[in-house]
């Protein structure tokens, strides 16, 4: 069952659930609102010629950072990662579902491709798979609201939270944003 603003509240209070930094100005009626940071990973497309899964994907793409006034502009058909701005975790009894803000899927901006899941037991700035699936060019800036946080309870305690021992646990309280790590499954 999907969390209200008053449990996601009761669940922040009670250290079940954080974001960080908070603003209960954030809350929404079932989800928080979350904002863009400045760091970006873009394809070095005349480096590459193709993506091989199996392989650590050394110099595919750079890092850029935007400051507090200039935009990063997705351009159409362009995909990059992006990160959010606030720390966001759950203990071991609730999972967190990452969701695009509808203003911005208006654009054509589609903020994650598969990846909005947040493990039981991690806490970490989210990374957002942007792709402007639009025929213009769109604007991005610092702290810029993006997407939001929807949360559920377990049916019961994961017995396993991300990060334990013996997990694939690629991108465990990960701060900066990292490209795939999917040669690590093979």
């Amino acid at each position: 069952m999907i969390l209200s603003d008053k449990d996601i509240i009761k669940n922040i209070k009670k250290k079940e659930i954080i974001i960080s930094p908070f603003k209960k100005e954030n809350i929404q009626p079932a989800s928080v609102d979350l904002h863009l940071d400045k760091e970006f990973l873009i394809f070095n497309l005349n480096e590459n010629t193709v993506i091989d899964v199996k392989k650590p994907v050394r110099n595919l793409m750079r890092k850029i950072e935007i400051s507090d006034r200039q935009p990063f502009v997705l351009h159409p058909k362009e995909f990059v990662l992006a990160l959010v701005y606030e720390e966001t975790g759950v203990s071991k009894n609730f999972v967190g579902r990452l969701e695009g803000k509808s203003s911005l899927g208006r654009l054509g901006l589609i903020i994650h491709t598969t990846a909005g899941y947040l493990d039981p037991g991690n806490s970490l700035k989210m990374t957002l798979e942007l792709f402007n699936a639009g025929t213009l060019p769109i604007k991005l800036y610092y702290k810029m609201p993006i997407a939001q946080m929807a949360f559920e309870k377990l049916s019961s305690s994961s017995q396993s939270p991300y990060g334990s021992k013996g997990l694939n646990s690629k991108y465990y309280k990960d701060k900066h944003v990292q490209a795939s790590s999917m040669h690590k499954n093979f």
